[in-house]
């Protein structure tokens, strides 16, 4: 997440993207049980845990989405997740 935040960059303030030596197509789509739970509702993640393999099995779906940022998706993912409770 702290990688996120340093390296992209948006206008609402939330990613500083004050790091520019790692690229957006680098970062790996951090990953907790609301995010588990969205994406494999959404069947982005087969993988069972939560861990680091299954931030690269999801961040490697996401790529397919956007492959110079897949990153951007987890804050919508979260956010289902968290305040929709999907």
């Amino acid at each position: 997440m702290f990688l996120r935040w340093m390296v992209r960059k948006d206008k609402q303030g939330v990613d500083f993207g004050i790091w520019n030596q790692i690229k957006l197509h680098q970062l790996i789509c951090p990953i907790d049980v609301h995010v588990a739970r969205v994406a494999k509702r959404f069947q982005l993640l087969d993988r069972k845990q939560t861990d680091w393999q299954a931030a690269e099995e999801l961040t490697s779906y996401l790529k397919k989405l956007d492959p110079k940022d897949p990153a951007k998706y987890d804050f919508a993912l979260f956010g289902l997740g968290v305040i929709e409770k999907y």
